[in-house]
């Protein structure tokens, strides 16, 4: 269910491609960026690997937008808001996801 996918779209963008051994392509390049300067060129890779890595394994939505903006939590962190349309149902969801520029352990 809902849930289900949340857990999904968490594990994936909390996954290194590599980090897997037997899905060594499973993940989320945005892991690249750990330790990136905090600028529109990072907040556009980012959206780009985030577009890229739920395209590919979670075939159970249909992205409608991806925004990374500042924390103003938390220095050196963003957060990705994630938009998305569930495939099944066509109900709309939306999820943030902070990710820590500074290598800090995420969710």
């Amino acid at each position: 269910g809902e849930r289900d996918i949340e857990q999904a779209i968490g594990l994936i963008l909390g996954t290194a491609p590599g980090e897997r051994v037997m899905r060594p392509e499973f993940g989320c390049r945005a892991w690249e960026l750990v330790f990136a300067p905090r600028n529109a060129a990072t907040r556009s890779l980012m959206i780009y690997y985030v577009e890229q890595a739920l395209g590919r394994w979670e075939p159970r939505i249909d992205l409608t937008e991806v925004q990374v903006l500042d924390d103003p939590q938390h220095d050196g962190a963003l957060l990705v808001q994630i938009h998305y349309r569930i495939k099944a149902t066509h109900d709309e969801r939306s999820i943030v996801y902070p990710f820590f520029l500074t290598g800090e352990e995420q969710w």
